[in-house]
């Protein structure tokens, strides 16, 4: 819940404008703005041709109804979205978001052709104790029930311990647990997936989280709110990649 309409519309040209000093570039960017700045961002994507693609916060999994406040699948297609969060940490925890409704909201996500990226994380209490690889399999497992198998997600594992505490999880620990949840999807039948780290990245430990290749990109919190952090970010990510064919920011 950050930047008013105004405010949005000088942030994706910032960002516009940074993307084409840096060339043609293979990785991909997309951004996730408020809903009410969802018009005014994609008007300025679509006005200057920004290789941005659009990405909502949040969706509800019903078509339409008596639902004050919520979104809808339908209305978000209407500006050419891409991609949405489902089951971010925030919607889980202050918005009573079970796994159920996850399941159901990336379900009907891929109907829709729409890409859900698909948040998991365990909390620093399920970590101490070392049940966090279960407790990550169990997210994803219910996330995914029901799920085409031919369907299109990204996975974001987003420790909620490192959100927002400026924290990020160490290389080591970020790479040990992808792999594992990689794993664990690729066990499910889903095979080639995207996966993105979230938590306190930033400029300066972007490049170490991606030095082992399991990380294919970021979800990117406060520091997407300035648009030199977030190029820098995204400069990283095309450094360690380059052209390889998963790359997203």
């Amino acid at each position: 819940m950050n930047l008013d309409y105004v405010e949005a519309i000088h942030l994706t040209q910032q960002i516009g404008v940074s993307l084409r000093a840096l060339g043609a570039l293979s990785v991909e960017v997309s951004v996730a703005p408020p809903f009410l700045d969802f018009r005014s961002v994609s008007s300025v994507i679509e006005a200057d041709k920004l290789a941005i693609s659009l990405c909502a916060q949040h969706v509800n999994h019903r078509s339409n109804g008596a639902h004050t406040g919520e979104v809808s699948i339908s209305m978000l297609r209407r500006f050419g979205t891409k991609y949405v969060l489902v089951g971010h940490s925030e919607r889980r925890a202050n918005y009573a978001m079970t796994d159920e409704v996850v399941a159901q909201t990336a379900a009907r996500c891929a109907e829709e052709s729409l890409i859900p990226v698909i948040c998991i994380g365990e909390p620093q209490e399920v970590r101490s104790v070392g049940r966090q690889v279960e407790f990550l399999q169990q997210q994803i497992s219910a996330a995914l029930e029901g799920f085409p198998v031919t369907g299109e997600f990204v996975v974001a594992y987003e420790p909620v311990w490192a959100i927002g505490s400026g924290q990020a999880a160490t290389p080591d620990v970020v790479c040990e647990t992808v792999s594992l949840i990689q794993k664990h999807v690729e066990g499910l039948g889903f095979l080639d997936k995207t996966f993105l780290y979230g938590g306190s990245v930033a400029a300066e430990n972007a490049e170490s989280l991606l030095v082992d290749g399991v990380v294919n990109g970021f979800l990117v919190g406060g520091a997407s709110l300035r648009s030199d952090a977030f190029l820098e970010i995204v400069s990283a990510v095309e450094r360690c990649y380059g052209s390889s064919s998963k790359r997203k920011v």
